[in-house]
């Protein structure tokens, strides 16, 4: 009896273990068939290639219909790993004019997967892009010899003119950080890296489009699976039309040959950026193809920076261009009145022994010639006014006020145009002084910020949309370069009017205060520069350590303003000496279509002057 019951339990034993052992047989069977990608991949690509079509990058074309960038056929050399097989690597980089070390180099960095997220053996690599016809026609005759490998069409970005490189941007390499960011993309492909090829980058690119081939036991391609009824058509990428005139930013950039600076010019009907120059510049086509890293590290090592985007990254004291923010201001608070006249100018404002300098004129003003004589003196006593009028408690108080005004007017925080890497300039508030000067400051201590100098630091950008604002009387659209997306609308911030909380009829007065500084002003040479026409202007001369910076901010027509613009040459001197006349003939170029004779011999003039500033020319 107890043999048989040893007998029952060695009967159970041998049951539960040859269930364990099928059970353990099913599970790795269906890990291996249903879980683990390897397998799954290998079983895929034996039968079928799935190969990428590539879409048409969009074209975009300036505000006149000129294209402007567009695409040209490139090609990449692609591969599967595993089907590569007593590849003569030799005859492989001969074919492709490659030494054998970059061979290795890139085989390396491929199989890397901190670099390569998401290798496999059995799907398609890339192993060289943006190759020419021409390039890629010696390999094409021999890739028989070289199974595993393939061609795979895309493009590659061209341009029309050598200008415009800051605004329009590039297009490079996917980088691995972006490839985690965004699944659209793998390896290889190609992304907007700056400009408008980034800020537009998920219009631009398209959708990507598949086909999925047949291969048979020995991997030749037997067509398409289905006959193509599971292929998927690449769907090009939406065209772009730029507000841009690039014959306006064509004569910008040679302006400011020899120069650092910028010029941004807007339509202020609509906030359409005209042009947008930023010195020194490059040729686009610099970063372009499988150069743009050579050439990319050479440009960043110029001293001069021209990599920066000076237009909306450069931050500079505004100098006197910001009088008519401050006038504006004091006019809304009721610290004056346009017949208001603030003590003498004894050459400038004097206060116990503080003195700010301003150059000779009469003496005392009214606000609108004040203006037109850029008078320091007047707009000094102005803000010393605001921040002891009684109407607030302290000058903190008064400041706070003061600031708001500027930041509505469009200062102090960057104004959201649709450029990447734009920045907020800078409008001090009183904490900031607190921290910096203690408790007891007062106007006197910080007035230099009455004529744009001292913390205060606004990008060209904003100078010209305060020009815009104040040619409108009162509001500003959001700066933008793009006028025009295929088949869908500008977001709502590009077409919606951004209101000051200014009066217009302030805006009046200042207006007349511009356009009295081009009929006997500082301004006044803009007469001969535009015969005929009301232009309206405000020059600043911003201090500087070494030479001054010029600058100039306008605008024209006085009554129907087609065009507002900021120009600003470092170190150029008197604001009257480069931005007056660059303005007037930038102005010129967009009201009439071409130069007359005497500016076309006047910009001649004006490009073939270089700045010189410390040591060295720049």
């Amino acid at each position: 009896m107890k043999q048989h019951v040893e007998y029952e339990k060695r009967k159970y034993v041998i049951i539960a273990s040859a269930v364990l052992i099928v059970a353990v047989f099913i599970a790795r069977l269906s890990v291996l068939q249903l879980m683990t990608e390897e397998y799954i991949d290998k079983a895929d690509s034996n039968a079928f290639l799935h190969s990428l079509q590539y879409p048409a990058r969009g074209a975009i074309y300036d505000r006149s219909g000129e294209l402007v960038v567009f695409d040209e056929p490139s090609y990449d050399i692609t591969f599967i790993p595993n089907e590569i097989t007593q590849l003569d690597t030799l005859d492989f980089c001969t074919a492709l004019n490659i030494s054998k070390d970059q061979f290795l180099r890139r085989m390396d960095d491929i199989k890397d997967r901190k670099k390569n997220l998401g290798y496999s053996r059995y799907t398609q690599q890339v192993f060289m892009t943006q190759l020419s016809q021409e390039e890629t026609g010696v390999f094409q005759e021999k890739l028989f010899k070289f199974p595993g490998f393939s061609i795979q069409r895309r493009s590659v970005r061209k341009y029309n003119f050598s200008s415009a490189a800051h605004l329009l941007g590039n297009v490079a390499e996917v980088s691995p950080k972006e490839l985690e960011d965004d699944d659209y993309y793998v390896r290889g492909d190609l992304i907007g890296k700056q400009g408008i090829e980034k800020s537009y980058e998920k219009y631009l690119r398209g959708v990507k489009g598949v086909e999925i081939l047949l291969r048979d036991a020995h991997g030749r391609i037997q067509g398409h699976y289905l006959d193509g009824e599971l292929d998927t058509p690449a769907v090009p990428g939406k065209n772009l039309t730029l507000s841009i005139d690039m014959k306006l930013q064509m004569l910008g950039e040679r302006l400011m040959q020899g120069k650092i600076g910028a010029i941004v010019a807007i339509e202020p009907k609509t906030g359409e950026v005209l042009c947008m120059v930023s010195a020194p510049s490059f040729d686009p086509k610099l970063l372009n193809g499988r150069m743009r890293g050579q050439n990319h590290l050479e440009l960043s090592k110029d001293n001069r920076k021209p990599l920066l985007n000076r237009a909306i990254m450069g931050t500079y004291p505004p100098g006197s261009t910001f009088k008519t923010a401050q006038a504006l201001t004091f006019l809304e608070e009721e610290v004056i009145d346009p017949e208001t006249t603030l003590y003498p100018c004894y050459h400038g404002f004097v206060f116990g022994g503080l003195r700010v300098g301003c150059h000779g004129h009469g003496s005392p003003l009214s606000l609108i010639p004040a203006l037109a004589t850029s008078c320091n003196g007047y707009f000094c006593w102005g803000l010393y006014r605001m921040l002891g009028n009684d109407k607030y408690q302290n000058p903190q108080e008064a400041l706070t006020a003061w600031k708001n005004h500027m930041v509505d007017q469009g200062f102090g925080y960057k104004l959201g145009t649709d450029l990447p890497g734009e920045q907020r300039g800078f409008i001090p508030n009183s904490d900031y002084y607190t921290s910096a000067l203690g408790t007891r400051w007062n106007g006197l201590s910080i007035i230099s910020i009455a004529i744009g100098q001292g913390e205060i630091l606004a990008t060209p950008l904003q100078i010209a949309n305060l020009g815009a604002t104040i040619a409108n009387r009162g509001y500003f659209y959001t700066p933008h370069v793009v006028r025009e997306i295929e088949d869908t609308p500008l977001d709502s911030i590009y077409v919606t009017p951004r209101q000051t909380n200014i009066e217009r009829r302030h805006y009046d007065d200042v207006v007349q205060g511009m356009r009295m500084a081009v009929l006997g002003g500082t301004c006044r040479s803009l007469n001969g520069i535009l015969p005929g026409v009301e232009v309206c202007g405000k020059t600043g001369t911003a201090q500087n350590r070494g030479k001054d910076h010029s600058a100039f901010m306008g605008f024209a027509p006085m009554n129907d303003p087609e065009i507002a613009i900021a120009v600003y040459v470092e170190n150029g001197g008197f604001g009257a000496t480069f931005g007056v006349p660059i303005g007037g003939i930038m102005m010129d170029m967009y009201l009439h279509g071409e130069l007359s004779p005497s500016n076309e011999a006047l910009a001649e003039r004006i490009s073939n002057q270089t700045i010189y500033y410390g040591d060295e020319v720049r």
